[in-house]
C-alpha cells in the first residue's frame, strides 16, 4: 500500500510539474503574440533566425510587393465573378465562360510567376542555406496548390488521370 501511494504522489506531482510548465510556457508565448499581434512576418524571424537587418530588407520586400499581389487578387476574383455569372443560368459551358476560365488560368499563372519572383527576392535577403529552406517551402506552397487535388483523383478508382 505505502508503494502505491508512492506512485500515484510521484503521479501527480509530475502530472503538476507539466502542467505548469504548459501553462507558463502558453503565457509567455501570449505575451510575445500580443506584443506584436499584427506582425504577420514575425514567423520568418524566429523560423528563419534572422537578425534585425535581414528582417528589415524582408520586411520592406514584403511592403513593395503587397500592392502587386492585390492587383492580382482583384483581378482574380472579377474574373470568378464573370464566371459565377456566365454559368449561373445555364446547364453547358458556353464558348464565353470557357474564354473565362482560360483567362483565369492566365491570371492565376501570372501570379503564380509573381509569387516566385517575390520569394526568389526574399530568398537572396536571408543568410544562403535560411534563404534556400525559405525558397523550397514557398515553392511547394506556390506550385502544390492543386497537387493534393490532383494526387486524389488520380489514385481514386474511376479517376485514371494519371494512367493515360
Amino acid at each position: 500500500m505505502n508503494r502505491s501511494l508512492i506512485v500515484v504522489l510521484g503521479a501527480l506531482a509530475l502530472s503538476a510539474a507539466v502542467f505548469a510548465g504548459s501553462y507558463f510556457i502558453g503565457q509567455r508565448a501570449g505575451v510575445l503574440y500580443c506584443a506584436n499581434p499584427a506582425d504577420d512576418l514575425s514567423w520568418l524571424r524566429t523560423e528563419f533566425h534572422l537578425n534585425d537587418a535581414e528582417m528589415a530588407r524582408v520586411r520592406q520586400l514584403h511592403e513593395s510587393y503587397l500592392p502587386q499581389c492585390a492587383r492580382m487578387c482583384t483581378l482574380i476574383a472579377a474574373k470568378k465573378a464573370e464566371i459565377q455569372a456566365a454559368l449561373a443560368n445555364g446547364t453547358n459551358v458556353t464558348a464565353d465562360a470557357q474564354r473565362k476560365l482560360t483567362e483565369l488560368g492566365e491570371f492565376r499563372a501570372q501570379c503564380q510567376g509573381q509569387m516566385l519572383r517575390h520569394f526568389i527576392t526574399v530568398s537572396q535577403a536571408m543568410p544562403p542555406e535560411q534563404g534556400r529552406r525559405y525558397l523550397a517551402a514557398m515553392e511547394k506552397i506556390t506550385l502544390g496548390s492543386h497537387e493534393e487535388i490532383e494526387q486524389s483523383m488520380s489514385d481514386h478508382p474511376g479517376h485514371e488521370h494519371g494512367t493515360n
